[in-house]
């Protein structure tokens, strides 16, 4: 029989069967987690169903990421989440610790097998460590509080070989751009998606993130990435229980196989209103711009803020631009402001925002656009209205290219000597 990809030997081990793809499986879960931007709470669904106990406390999370109290009803939601945190015994991560999806991976709540689930489209994020992590509703949330398990179909999976080498300047999120472009914002629609290749293997941990975040982008359930030498040493001292490596098959069977050449990539930029309407920025007409933001969940980690800080050190951001810079997890901003990060990009004019959703989502609202300006974000949605105005306009790019628009005030290639 054939082998397994990464999905179906996760699936197959939580179940306890020989999962294949297309197959209905009921597994067991090794983390939930949900965060204060989710109506209904699940908490309250928890209750609706007859239960009011989590089946297991040490494996169900707690967040204040999306809405850092900007109104009475968010602080009212805050305190339920809060309150319940007490009364079962469960961790919650307080507003300003940073994003549910990032902080998971470092303080070591994530291990390469496990099954995890979130109330965050965006818990594909965790596949970067070889885990099957993905988001689920309120009511799928609240089943699994109760049970500790959750039916599944396994999803085909989709290997994307990422070959060559990419080239100075160009980083994890012009690549992962230019998948998305390739395979569509909904090409991989209730599927898996394995990223490889030796581009990906060069990745940092940072890098790998950036890729298996975007995965949702393209409608997958899951993004993932098999483990090595990287993984390991990202790992060390972050994770204290035992893992082992994990790895797809050789002979595994791929619904598809997408091939992308790092080489030939340049900066890549999404227009709006969509994620895979992506050029390549050569391509793009001289475009202006009134907010950058280098931030969110998809590329605002350590190394994200220092590639920024290279570019803007001692050089101050165009008149007429607004720069704003939300790390992703407080430890982000601690580490930043240890390397001088931080003040270099506050010197630069850059606004630092509470680390989580600030200057992503318009819930939070921050940093709110006009009518009619242009935002180039780090983000990972630019949907009508994102952030807060329907009547604005977002560009997704890469960090680089974010910090060099930032000084022009125009987007601009970070390979221009000028900037590089």
């Amino acid at each position: 029989m054939a082998g397994k990809t990464i999905a179906e030997k996760i699936l197959s081990a939580k179940s306890q069967t020989d999962a294949r793809a297309g197959e209905i499986v009921v597994a067991a879960l090794d983390l939930t987690y949900s965060h204060d931007g989710n109506r209904p709470l699940a908490m309250e669904l928890l209750t609706s169903m007859g239960t009011d106990k989590v089946w297991d406390p040490s494996r169900y999370v707690l967040f204040l990421d999306h809405h850092p109290s900007p109104n009475a009803v968010s602080a009212a939601a805050h305190t339920k989440l809060r309150e319940f945190a007490i009364a079962q015994g469960v961790q919650l991560y307080e507003m300003g610790d940073g994003i549910s999806h990032v902080v998971l991976p470092e303080r070591g709540h994530i291990a390469p097998g496990d099954l995890v689930i979130g109330s965050d489209s965006h818990s594909c994020t965790g596949g970067a460590l070889a885990a099957f992590s993905t988001g689920v509703g309120s009511t799928d949330m609240a089943a699994a509080m109760a049970t500790g398990h959750l039916w599944m179909r396994v999803p085909e999976t989709i290997l994307v070989r990422c070959n060559g080498k990419l080239p100075a300047h160009v980083g994890a999120k012009d690549l992962a751009l230019a998948i998305a472009s390739r395979i569509g914002a909904d090409g991989a629609n209730y599927m898996a998606i394995e990223f490889a290749g030796p581009a990906v293997e060069a990745l940092t941990m940072d890098g790998r993130f950036t890729l298996t975040n975007l995965a949702i982008e393209m409608g997958a359930k899951a993004g993932l990435i098999g483990t090595d030498s990287v993984t390991t040493d990202w790992l060390s001292g972050r994770l204290k229980r035992d893992w082992q490596p994990l790895n797809a098959d050789r002979d595994a069977v791929y619904a598809q196989v997408v091939d992308i050449d790092a080489n030939t990539l340049t900066p890549r930029i999404a227009l709006p209103h969509n994620v895979d309407k992506v050029v390549a920025i050569q391509d793009l007409p001289r475009t202006r711009v009134h907010q950058v933001v280098i931030g969110t969940c998809n590329a605002a980690r350590e190394s994200d803020l220092a590639e920024a800080a290279r570019i803007l050190k001692g050089k101050h951001i165009a008149p007429g631009v607004r720069l704003i810079v939300t790390p992703s997890s407080r430890d982000t901003m601690v580490a930043s402001m240890q390397s001088g990060v931080l003040a270099t990009l506050v010197q630069a004019g850059a606004v630092i925002a509470t680390p989580g959703c600030s200057g992503c989502a318009g819930g939070c609202h921050f940093a709110v656009p006009d009518v009619g300006e242009n935002v180039l974000s780090t983000a990972n949605r630019n949907f009508k209205g994102r952030l807060g105005n329907p009547d604005s306009f977002i560009y997704l790019a890469s960090p680089a290219t974010a910090a060099a628009s930032a000084l022009t005030g125009w987007i601009t290639d970070p390979r221009q000597e000028d900037v590089a």
